[in-house]
């Protein structure tokens, strides 16, 4: 497995949001990023940056 592109780490730790929606597109986890971003930045930033390191399986 290859890591994900800086630019996309770096939008996962800036915008949590939009960094599950270049790395993912519109779904469920960009979705849970924005309600979990909404709660507080770190939430959504660790979930994120975890969806970036370890992807759903199949996807």
């Amino acid at each position: 497995m290859t890591p994900p592109p800086t630019g996309r780490i770096a939008a996962a730790a800036l915008l949590p949001p939009l960094g599950v929606y270049l790395a993912e597109g519109p779904g469920r986890a960009f979705g849970i990023a924005c309600g979990l971003t909404a709660l507080g930045f770190l939430p959504g930033s660790g979930y994120a940056l975890w969806r970036l390191f370890h992807p759903a399986p199949g996807g």
